[in-house]
């Protein structure tokens, strides 16, 4: 700065400390011509990788996506062409996309159909009972597990209860028939206590008490997994803080332990209800029976028995395409609702 108070540092007029332009100007000035196109635009130039970069560079690890990518293709997006024979008339020996233009006949066909509904409501009625009870109680025994003192019982628990997940549906099914048997497990202790015994397997309202009884004792262990990793990453010191807060183990777990692992539960939540219509189908044709069909008929043994069984496939394939669109609507409603309501989403 001179010392006639004419100028300013950099040589800039006195006159542009009165005047915005005339300061920028000079500021300008000094600190010469702008760099084409920032600092920010250099910094995305700089951390920007084009996909073919990437490629030339990692060529080893997308080699990895061929097989699954060449799985998805020929076994779950080449076979959405055929559901086009839900609009023509099929008929085996001829062309595998159907013969001629029926338009939506197979589709009034099953809307008009009695049977369809009643086993759309049996399906209905498993997938809630299987969200309503099944889903929460992975998250309660991670929690129970996550709150063991001693590795070792908290080892042999997680043990026991994953060994079902890995036994095959059949044995999972002869082992529900053992037990529900006449002279099985349960009648055993039921006439131990003076009662008669209940044929299970022959009386459709014993139906879903059973079969979402053995889906829990199958799936509860293993879909604790997911929960307990989540549960590893939650920091100890938000439970500290609840502790000197005044936080007992209860709040400390509504507070601190459920928002941590909040995305997780969403994301599965999201998955199961995109399922919801799929109601395990191995473990259903294995376990009914005639006598069960008014509780145990679901939409997947229906097709089955209509599609495979009966050769009936494009009114078996406008089935199908109506289950697939409601589990479409249901993950795209769940994951909107989740987004906005929660803030966490699958995408």
């Amino acid at each position: 700065m001179s010392t006639d108070g004419v100028t300013v540092a950099g040589g800039a007029p006195q006159a542009a400390l009165r005047d915005p332009a005339a300061a920028a100007a000079a500021h300008s000035a000094v600190a010469g011509p702008p760099e084409p196109g920032g600092r920010a635009a250099r910094r995305r130039r700089a951390g920007h990788m084009t996909w073919r970069r990437a490629l030339r560079r990692d060529w080893q690890l997308y080699t990895l996506l061929v097989l699954p990518l060449v799985f998805f293709l020929i076994f779950r997006y080449l076979p959405m062409f055929g559901n086009v024979i839900a609009f023509r008339r099929f008929r085996p020996g001829g062309s595998i996309f159907g013969e001629e233009w029926v338009g939506l006949h197979y589709v009034r066909m099953f809307i008009n159909d009695p049977t369809f509904w009643n086993v759309f409501q049996n399906t209905l009625v498993l997938g809630v009972l299987s969200l309503v009870i099944i889903f929460p109680l992975p998250i309660v025994l991670a929690l129970m597990l996550n709150e063991l003192r001693s590795r070792r019982f908290k080892r042999l628990v997680q043990t026991i209860s994953y060994l079902p997940h890995f036994m095959s549906v059949v044995i999972v099914a002869g082992l529900v028939f053992q037990i529900t048997a006449m002279r099985g497990t349960i009648n055993q202790v039921v006439t131990a206590f003076g009662g008669e015994a209940v044929p299970f397997m022959q009386l459709a309202e014993w139906f879903r008490t059973i079969y979402v009884g053995s889906e829990i004792w199958q799936t509860v262990g293993w879909g604790t997994i997911l929960y307990l990793a989540a549960l590893s990453t939650v920091d100890p010191q938000l439970y500290e803080a609840a502790r000197i807060d005044g936080a007992n183990r209860w709040r400390q777990t509504w507070h601190v332990t459920l928002p941590g692992i909040r995305p997780t539960m969403v994301v599965l939540l999201i998955l199961n209800i995109g399922s919801f219509m799929a109601v395990g189908f191995e473990k259903i044709l294995l376990l009914y029976n005639p006598l069960l069909y008014p509780t145990a008929d679901v939409i997947a043994t229906y097709l089955y028995r209509v599609g495979i069984g009966s050769s009936q496939f494009s009114y078996a394939t406008a089935i199908g395409l109506f289950e697939a669109l409601i589990g479409l609507t249901l993950v795209l409603s769940a994951n909107a609702i989740s987004r906005r309501v929660v803030g966490a989403s699958l995408w």
